[in-house]
C-alpha cells in the first residue's frame, strides 16, 4: 500500500526514528603526532564528543557530563585544539575552556566567567581564540600554564581564524564590521612580534573595500602565507608575494563554503604553492591535490562531498559522504589512494532502495537556479513533490545521502533539494544575487522548480509541498503567501517578520537583513511587501510550524504570531514547540517527532 494515501504505517518503510538515528555527524578533524582527532555528534543524547584514532584504534576522550560545542556567534565552530600531550576544548554547558591530558578523563578548567571562546588554535604554550563578551568580540591568547589572558586585537565587530606562523613571529586573522557578513566583505590583518615579545601594530593585507570576502588563512611550513578569497569571482586559494596576493592555479569553482561556523578546513597548502582542496564540478564534490608541477591528483574515490581536511605524511584525512553513504571520517593513503574508514559511513538502506540525486539546473525568472532532484522510490509515476529550502540563506545543499530525504522518497514523494540564487558553491555573483532580493528570487526559484519538473513529467504539480528551516522557513512562508503553487508548507523555526527578527536576533545577524532586504528606515515599503505575517490573509493552504523555545536567532514569538494569524483566519495550521531546543533541533526524539508530524500533515492535506 502507498503510505502517502494510506491510513496505517507500513512497518517495512524507513521510519523517522531510523532516519534520525542515522544522523550521526562529524566535524573539526585535527591531526598531530598523537593521532587523528574529531568531534562526533550523536542525536540520541544530543552530545558532541571528541574521539581519537591512533595506532589503528579509536576511543572517545570526552567524559560523561561534558559536550564539546561553542556558541560564539550562536553558530560556533573551532571548539577544540591540540597541544603535544593534551587537548583544549569548549564545554557546551558553561562555554569555558578546559584542558584535558590525553591520558586523563578529568578535564581541568582554564577559564571561568561569562565569556565565550571559539576558533581555537594553540602554539608556544598559548591558546589563541576568538572571545565573545556579550556583544563585544576580540582576539585573545590564554596561557596554558597559568590561564593568563592577553588581548591581541579588538575594535572590529567580528573576528575569525587567528593563525600563528610556524616561527611564532607573525599572527594573522580575519575581521569584519557590521553590516557585512563573513561572506560579503572581510579583511585579512597581520601583526608581527617585536623584540621584547609584544606584538606590533596590525596592518591590512587584503580586503576591506566591500569587493571580496576572505577566509581560512594558512601558513605553509616555510612561513609563506596563503588565503582563500573570492576576489576572482570564486573562493579560491591565493598566495602572498612581494607584490601582494596572487591567484594560484585553481578550478573555476568555490573552494570553500559560506563561513557560518568558524574552524572550517576546505583546503591546506602543501608548500611551494601546492595545495590540497575540495571544490565542485557539475554539482559533485572533488578532492584534489594540486602538485607543485601544476598537475592535479584526484583523491575523490567514490565520494561526492568533502570537508574538514587534514593531512600528514602518510594520509589525507577528511569527512566524506556520498549519494549512498552517510558522513564518515576517512583516511586516504597518499601513495596508493586506498581508503580506510575510521568512523561512520553507515548505509542505513539497501543500495537499491536509495533514491540517488540528479543534478538540477533550470531557468528561473531572468536567471537560472540549481539543486538536486531525488526520484520517488515507492509511489505514483507522477508523485507529489516536497521542495526542500535550505537555511542561511547563504548556505547550500549537497548530493549526499540525507536520511530525511530518503524518508520522503520511501513514502511516495519526490524531493527537490534547492540551491536557489544566493546559495554558496556557484561563485560570488550567484551568492550576491540575493542582495536586496530575499523573499523574491529565492521564492521565484522555489516555484520555478515545480514547473520545470512537471514539464519533464516527473511530478504532479497539483501536489507540491514546500518546507524550509530558518531562512528557508521565510522563503516557504513567502511562497505560500505570494504564489499559488504549493498545496501546503512547513516552517521550521522560520522567519515570518523580518523587522521583528532584526530587533530581537543576535549581533552576528542583526544587520544581515539590511543586505537581504534593505534599510528598514528607507526601504520600509519593501519590508512590508515581503513580510509574511502582514500578508497572512493571502495564505490559503495549510501550514505546520516547528520551533525551539530557546531559539536566540528566530525567537519563538515570531512563530506564535504567525500561527495565531493563520488560525484567526481559519487556515488549518499546527504548531509544535520544543522546550529544550535552540536554532536547529538536536534531540533525537524531537527530530523524529517533527519528521513524523510533517509527513502526517501532508498526508491529511492530500487525503482531504
Amino acid at each position: 500500500m502507498n503510505e502517502t494515501h494510506g491510513s496505517s504505517p507500513n512497518p517495512d518503510l524507513f521510519s523517522a526514528a531510523q532516519a534520525v538515528a542515522a544522523g550521526v555527524d562529524f566535524s573539526e578533524l585535527s591531526v598531530s603526532a598523537a593521532g587523528l582527532f574529531w568531534i562526533e555528534f550523536r542525536p540520541q543524547d544530543a552530545a558532541s564528543r571528541i574521539w581519537r584514532w591512533s595506532n589503528g584504534l579509536t576511543a572517545c576522550l570526552t567524559p560523561e557530563g561534558f559536550s564539546v560545542r561553542t556558541r560564539v556567534y550562536e553558530y560556533g565552530g573551532g571548539s577544540f585544539c591540540l597541544t603535544d600531550d593534551a587537548l583544549v576544548f569548549v564545554n557546551e554547558a558553561d562555554q569555558q575552556l578546559y584542558l584535558q591530558p590525553f591520558d586523563s578523563i578529568t578535564p581541568q578548567p582554564l577559564t571561568q566567567g561569562d565569556r565565550r571562546f571559539a576558533d581555537l588554535s594553540v602554539a608556544r604554550g598559548q591558546v589563541f581564540a576568538v572571545e565573545e563578551d556579550q556583544d563585544t568580540h576580540r582576539l585573545v591568547s590564554i596561557d596554558l600554564a597559568d590561564g593568563r589572558r592577553e588581548v591581541l586585537a579588538e575594535g572590529a565587530d567580528f573576528y575569525a581564524a587567528p593563525t600563528l606562523s610556524p616561527d611564532g613571529e607573525r599572527l594573522v586573522w580575519i575581521e569584519w564590521w557590521r553590516p557585512h557578513q563573513p561572506w560579503t566583505s572581510t579583511r585579512l590583518l597581520s601583526v608581527e612580534r617585536l623584540a621584547d615579545g609584544t606584538w606590533g601594530r596590525a596592518h591590512c593585507l587584503a580586503g576591506g573595500l566591500g569587493l571580496e570576502a576572505l577566509q581560512q588563512p594558512r601558513f605553509d611550513e616555510q612561513g609563506t602565507l596563503y588565503c582563500i578569497t573570492d576576489r576572482g569571482g570564486f573562493w579560491q586559494p591565493w598566495v602572498e608575494t612581494l607584490d601582494g596576493f596572487k591567484a594560484l592555479p585553481a578550478a573555476k569553482a568555490d573552494h570553500a563554503g559560506a563561513p557560518w561556523q568558524m574552524g572550517a578546513s576546505s583546503w591546506l597548502p602543501t608548500g611551494d604553492n601546492g595545495y590540497l582542496a575540495t571544490w565542485s564540478e557539475n554539482g559533485v564534490g572533488v578532492l584534489g591535490l594540486h602538485r607543485t608541477d601544476g598537475s592535479v591528483d584526484d583523491f575523490s574515490s567514490d565520494y561526492s562531498r568533502f570537508r574538514s581536511l587534514a593531512m600528514d605524511d602518510q594520509y589525507i584525512y577528511c569527512i566524506a559522504a556520498s549519494a549512498v553513504s552517510l558522513a564518515a571520517v576517512i583516511a586516504i593513503n597518499r601513495q596508493d589512494k586506498t581508503v580506510q574508514l575510521l568512523a561512520g559511513g553507515v548505509t542505513p538502506l539497501p543500495a537499491e532502495r536509495i533514491s540517488r540525486p540528479q543534478t538540477l539546473r533550470y531557468p528561473s525568472g531572468s536567471g537560472e537556479a540549481h539543486g538536486y532532484f531525488y526520484p520517488v522510490m515507492n509511489g505514483d509515476a507522477k508523485p507529489p513533490l516536497v521542495v526542500f529550502v535550505h537555511g542561511g540563506p547563504t548556505s547550500a545543499c549537497y548530493p549526499v545521502l540525507d536520511p530525511r530525504i530518503q524518508f520522503w522518497t520511501q513514502r511516495g514523494f519526490a524531493v527537490a533539494d534547492l540551491n536557489y540564487r544566493g546559495s554558496t558553491g556557484y561563485g560570488r555573483a550567484y551568492r550576491q544575487a540575493l542582495f536586496l532580493e530575499w523573499g523574491a528570487v529565492d521564492v521565484e526559484d522555489a516555484c520555478a522548480v515545480v514547473g520545470h519538473l512537471a514539464e519533464r513529467g516527473l511530478i504532479d504539480p497539483n501536489k507540491a509541498f514546500i518546507r524550509g528551516s530558518s531562512a528557508g522557513g521565510y522563503t516557504t512562508l513567502c511562497a505560500l503567501a505570494f504564489k499559488d503553487v504549493f498545496r501546503a508548507g512547513a516552517s521550521l523555526y522560520g522567519v515570518s517578520d523580518p523587522l521583528a527578527l532584526a530587533e530581537a536576533t543576535h549581533k552576528f545577524e542583526a544587520d544581515y537583513l539590511d543586505w537581504l532586504i534593505g534599510d528598514p528606515d528607507i526601504d520600509m515599503a519593501r519590508y512590508k511587501e515581503r513580510t509574511p505575517l502582514l500578508h497572512a490573509d493571502r495564505i490559503k493552504v495549510p501550514v505546520i510550524f516547528f520551533q525551539g523555545e530557546l531559539d536566540a536567532v528566530v525567537v519563538p514569538a515570531q512563530t506564535r504570531d504567525m500561527l495565531d494569524a493563520l488560525r484567526e483566519r481559519g487556515i488549518p495550521s499546527e504548531g509544535h514547540f520544543y522546550p529544550e531546543e535552540r536554532h536547529g533541533f538536536r534531540k533525537a526524539e524531537n527530530l523524529a517527532h517533527a519528521l513524523e508530524s510533517e509527513w502526517a500533515f501532508y498526508r491529511k492535506v492530500i487525503d482531504s
